[in-house]
């Protein structure tokens, strides 16, 4: 049996300060030796499809065309370099929509849901196929996924999971266990018990970004970094203003993700939370210890949750989704120093995994997410325009973008098939209040939302008026955080 005393929440200043760029996107590119060129546009371009974005879901739209016709001349535009953005920042996670069933049947019903996560199912032999075919090394470990209760208020989290399978009759998509079983993948004083989803992965994510900008490449795609889209002039063509040049073309794709959260066609569907991790040095002797040799990719049951994965050499990266809320769109400082937010991210890693605590953190980062009103991303097209979009990946986008790529491919080729027939572009996604009430109402949950779960992590209650404040949303039909 391992050791079940729980030491209290421990809130300490962050070892080291967020900075920019991630040390994935640093190993990336050292890694990269030989990456091909991809120069700022300069002049005129014709294309048949232009997208703007170059993170995972540009590039798995891009290739997906490519796939489908190989003649199609496709452009792809990117503000910066391929996985400055939240490619290269996130988690790592790879996973669809098993694990999410719980609430994407409130949203979408049982057979909604269930067709979701069959599509979702796809990601992890996807990502797998690719980096096979390519001969691509992302760091890619099949090892399932892992949500574990570690407050009393979380047990709901994890049993709601396991409730929801067997009623659909997928009970091996959510398997129950003890805090002995879960002990057996990852010991820990604050695991209660979980549940096991054998749909889980994890990568290094600047280096599949960077494995994808390559295949797009090869395949012939007009890849174009340090190219900021001035203006759009949607017509027939659409043309595409950048500092250097134009692109003129039948269809876009609008593949910037958090930054949809400025743009008119989805702002009022979107909002903004920032996202920062801590990431050890390597020590794979602690990492044994706890008998984490597995590759599970975890998180807790809190609503802003703590995520939490290995490395090939031994290191540990501990996340907290609970960063600051953005107003109107802006990306700003506060999605990439925010101190409090690492210090959380930190203070996760020592509270939850105590058996680490002789790892010193090495660096941290932070960046935005682009969160829907019912958490599940959407996709469309702009109304009597060929301008189609996807967002709100909600903290989830590595492994459905893939998915994504799929859709916008069948939307620019104006196909009628089993990716447009999905949920997520079919279904009427909820609108969220205008700022500056959405800015602003959104930090006030926010701040009770975190006061509420730190009060349950110390086994006591929040005030009233807290727990009122943090309920609003559920109340008028939108969801935060993972429960």
């Amino acid at each position: 049996m391992h050791d079940r005393r729980v030491r209290k929440n421990v809130r300490p200043a962050a070892s080291v300060p967020p900075t920019l760029p991630p040390w994935w996107l640093e190993e990336a590119l050292e890694w990269e030796s030989d990456a091909p060129d991809a120069p700022a546009l300069e002049g005129e371009l014709e294309a048949d499809v232009a997208i703007v974005g170059g993170g995972y879901t540009g590039l798995w739209t891009a290739l997906a065309l490519k796939e489908r016709d190989p003649a199609i001349r496709v452009a792809l535009v990117e503000a910066e370099i391929c996985g400055w953005g939240p490619s290269g920042r996130n988690g790592g996670f790879v996973n669809g929509y098993w694990n999410t069933l719980r609430w994407t049947r409130e949203t979408l019903g049982a057979e909604g849901a269930l067709d979701l996560a069959r599509a979702g199912g796809q990601i992890v032999p996807a990502v797998r196929a690719f980096s096979e075919r390519r001969d691509e090394d992302v760091w890619l470990q099949e090892g399932g996924y892992l949500k574990v209760s570690t407050a009393p208020a979380q047990d709901a989290a994890v049993d709601g999971a396991v409730e929801t399978a067997r009623e659909l009759g997928v009970e091996e998509q959510a398997i129950p266990l003890s805090a002995e079983e879960v002990a057996e993948r990852c010991r820990s004083p604050r695991f209660r018990h979980g549940v096991f989803f054998p749909d889980g992965a994890t990568v290094q994510p600047a280096r599949l970004t960077r494995a994808l900008r390559r295949a797009c490449i090869a395949d012939g795609v007009s890849l174009h970094e340090r190219t900021r889209v001035l203006r759009l002039d949607a017509g027939s063509p659409n043309v595409l203003i950048t500092p250097g040049g134009r692109i003129r073309t039948e269809e876009v794709v609008v593949a910037v993700n958090a930054a949809a959260a400025g743009w008119g066609p989805t702002r009022r569907r979107l909002t903004n939370f920032g996202s920062y991790v801590v990431l050890t040095e390597p020590r794979p002797d602690l990492v044994e210890e706890i008998g984490w040799t597995g590759g599970e990719a975890i998180t807790d049951g809190r609503m802003f949750v703590h995520y939490f994965r290995t490395t090939p050499d031994g290191r540990v990266l501990m996340g907290s989704g609970s960063g600051p809320i953005g107003f109107g769109g802006r990306l700003d400082g506060r999605f990439s120093n925010d101190l409090p937010t690492a210090a959380r991210a930190e203070a996760g890693l020592r509270t939850l995994l105590p058996g680490l605590d002789e790892a010193r953190v090495e660096c941290a980062w932070g960046g935005p997410i682009d969160v829907s009103a019912d958490r599940l991303p959407f996709f469309g097209t702009v109304p009597d325009s060929r301008v189609h979009y996807g967002a709100g990946y909600s903290g989830h986008g590595a492994g459905p973008s893939w998915l994504g790529g799929q859709i916008l491919a069948s939307l620019a080729l104006r196909a009628d098939d089993e990716w447009t027939a999905l949920p997520l572009v079919t279904r009427k996604v909820p609108r969220l209040v205008p700022e500056p009430i959405k800015g602003l109402g959104g930090a006030l949950v926010r701040a009770a939302t975190l006061a509420v779960e730190d009060a349950a992590a110390d086994g006591r209650e929040a005030a009233l008026p807290v727990r009122a404040v943090a309920a609003l949303p559920r109340l008028v039909g939108m969801r935060i955080g993972q429960r």
